[in-house]
């Protein structure tokens, strides 16, 4: 007979229970789906249209299937045990989470179960659910363990402070034991062998956590619909203000979930904003680094062009640890170089803004105030502020590289990464387009216009190629006038504001939080530098950081 509990009872029977664990797992049911009508009517009237949902969770998701497994482990720390642990790991840094462990504070297993106990606590009670997400490690309190045990052994080896951290990977990123959906019921079979920047990880030491939500295929399938939203996963929420602001998008869960503290950092994804936009909503740090810096082989692509992946965590210390644990050249990846960049230095020595020159645009310093305020502290603290207005420039092809690189992008990624081609019934995007059209009321709530987009755009060859020059060429003239005219060594922007730009200049931006509105929305300053200068990004956002000490944790998730 199973055990049915309701949501409620359910997470604190989950964390009483503590004798026959693994009889009870076995009957016990979880989560049960609801009645998310109440929360769908609430915003129907909210007053960004495309947070008019249609329905918050997810019609093909059993949250049973993706908790169950771990239960037993999961049950072993208490509520008790959990607030203990509370101060030595919440909002911590990753040097700081490793110093505990060194003096036996800590754990590699606690800390995986601590972070556990929160997924748990808030993903398995409807009234707090993120819809974040979509798949954990079976084995990942095991390989804690074995982290435990290897310190144990070797506590004076040199390893990469990546080491023993959990971390979360956005589900379109091929992950061994772990299906990669892109957040697609297409896909809901995917089966894989890991991307090169999850074996980096794994090589490092890192441990794999689990897959978060995201914008179906990275908000590359309708138009206009909610960022956030994938038919795997349901609606992302922003811890934030759930249902009242956005999560940003597509790399919505990996945002989500680091602000709610529900691992030490996560893996984005980025074509143009994905990275920038749910990190600056979530009050977390988000890198979109040079196209090259990190591979992209074993992710589901929209461009190959412009995609990228990158870290995205509470602290530049923890974003630079995160990039260094993913880089390394990739033969498969032709854009793929070697860096004999030292990330880890460029965030431990002292860092200053003082002689620093930055770029403020006269636009947004007349039209918002925090960012005007910012920049005159950042000014106070020795930069060198220079208004500009940038040039306009073209930018209105910018969808046909997307189009076309992904009509041509897809289909290889199928064909070289699945492992079952009979699991997975497409084979391009003409062929997803008929399958979402075979249960259109469950797969594309919102429409396919892009998909559709893509098989309608007839652009050659050569006009393909003769586009991305332009818009490379346009972009660089958009950040290079004033940054060559004044020898600035950033541009200021505000959260995804300049992403398309910054995307086909393939220029890196990295953004931190800069504090939030009068209704609570999170908000985030962004630089952004020329190619490979992920380095200096991160210095003078660690020096920025550290003067301002803006980001707080969501005040129903600490």
């Amino acid at each position: 007979m199973k055990i049915v509990l309701s949501t409620t009872v359910a997470v604190l029977f989950l964390f009483s229970c503590r004798e026959d664990k693994k009889e009870v797992a076995a009957d016990v049911i979880l989560w049960q789906p609801y009645n998310d009508s109440a929360e769908v009517a609430a915003n129907r009237d909210h007053e960004i249209e495309r947070m008019r949902y249609k329905l918050i969770q997810s019609k093909v998701l059993d949250k049973n299937e993706v908790f169950r497994p771990l239960y037993n482990e999961v049950s072993k720390i208490s509520g008790a045990e959990h607030k203990v642990l509370k101060p030595l790991v919440l909002e911590q840094d990753i040097p700081t989470l490793q110093s505990h462990i060194a003096d036996g504070r800590l754990s590699y297993e606690k800390l995986v179960l601590f972070y556990l106990h929160r997924i748990y606590r808030y993903e398995l009670d409807n009234e707090t659910t993120l819809n974040t997400i979509l798949a954990l490690n079976q084995n990942v309190v095991a390989e804690a363990r074995k982290r435990d045990s290897l310190f144990r052994t070797e506590p004076l080896k040199k390893r990469h402070p990546i080491f023993g951290m959990p971390i979360l990977l956005k589900d379109n990123i091929n992950t061994s034991g772990m299906k990669t959906t892109a957040g697609s019921i297409a896909l809901m079979d995917n089966e894989v062998d890991d991307s090169f920047i999850t074996q980096q990880l794994k090589r490092n030491g890192a441990l794999i956590l689990g897959k978060v939500n995201l914008s179906e295929w990275a908000y590359f399938l309708c138009e206009g619909c909610p960022v956030g939203y994938s038919a795997v996963g349901g609606q992302t929420l922003n811890p934030y203000g759930r249902t009242i602001f956005e999560t940003g998008g597509s790399s919505s869960g990996s945002g989500t979930s680091v602000a709610a503290n529900y691992a030490v950092a996560a893996v984005g994804t980025e074509t143009s904003g994905s990275i920038l936009s749910p990190s600056s909503q979530n009050s977390v740090v988000g890198l979109k680094p040079t196209i090259g810096l990190l591979s992209r082989t074993g992710i589901v692509p929209i461009s190959s062009t412009l995609d990228t992946s990158g870290p995205m965590t509470k602290n530049v210390v923890d974003n630079a640890i995160l990039l260094s644990a993913m880089t390394g050249k990739d033969s498969e990846d032709a854009t793929s170089i070697a860096t004999d960049k030292d990330f880890l230095k460029s965030v431990s020595e002292k860092t200053s803004l003082e002689g620093k020159r930055f770029g403020a645009m006269k636009s947004l310093m007349e039209e918002d105030s925090l960012y005007r305020i910012t920049v005159e502290n950042i000014k106070s603290l020795g930069a060198a502020i220079i208004q500009f207005a940038p040039p306009e420039v073209e930018m209105d092809s910018f969808v046909t590289i997307l189009n076309i690189d992904m009509r041509n992008d897809l289909p290889k990624y199928l064909k070289t990464e699945v492992k079952h081609r009979d699991a997975v019934k497409i084979a391009s995007v003409k062929d997803a387009v008929a399958f979402n059209n075979a249960d259109s009321t469950v797969r594309i709530p919102y429409g396919q216009s892009l998909f559709r987009g893509i098989l309608a755009d007839s652009t050659s060859s050569e006009g393909l190629a003769e586009i991305k020059a332009t818009l490379e060429k346009n972009g660089r003239i958009f950040f290079d006038t004033a940054m060559n005219a004044h020898n600035l060594d950033a541009i200021l922007s505000i959260n995804n504001y300049h992403a398309g730009y910054a995307a086909v200049a393939k220029y890196p931006a990295l953004t931190v939080p800069m504090g939030y509105k009068e209704d609570g929305e999170p908000i985030g300053l962004t630089f952004i530098a020329k190619p490979f200068e992920e380095d200096k990004l991160l210095r003078m956002a660690k020096a920025f950081e550290e003067t301002s000490e803006i980001r707080r944790p969501p005040a129903d998730y600490e």
